[in-house]
């Protein structure tokens, strides 16, 4: 039994799930931004800030490690040589979410930007 491990679901099973961040990451780190529903927002906000800072130690384990959790070597490489050193000097806090007005058609769930702090435009 796992007692208290709370998880957000998304009603989904654990590898529909990991795909979904892991595609959403994957867009967040070649685009700059992404816009989403706000618990999924706040979902990748985590797995990707985590992301940021093991590419953020530059050897060749967390490169590794960083590649096997986003499964795109283009996209990693992306990561830990131009978005990971903007971050040295940042303890953390490297995104930012925006609520958006509008809210989405057909179920009316509540819309969001994530998007990096520091990335060039």
């Amino acid at each position: 039994m796992r007692h208290r491990v709370k998880t957000k679901s998304f009603h989904r099973k654990k590898e529909q799930r990991e795909a979904l961040f892991i595609n959403l990451a994957k867009s967040l780190i070649l685009n700059g931004k992404v816009e989403t529903t706000l618990p999924k927002a706040k979902a990748l906000r985590s797995f990707v800030e985590k992301l940021v800072t093991l590419a953020k130690e530059d050897t060749i384990h967390s490169k590794r490690l960083v590649a096997q959790r986003l499964k795109d070597q283009k996209v990693a490489k992306k990561l830990y040589t131009e978005i990971a050193p903007l971050f040295k000097e940042r303890n953390g806090g490297y995104t930012r979410i925006y609520k958006l007005e509008n809210r989405r058609i057909g179920d009316g769930g509540e819309k969001a930007l994530i998007e990096f702090v520091e990335y060039p435009s």
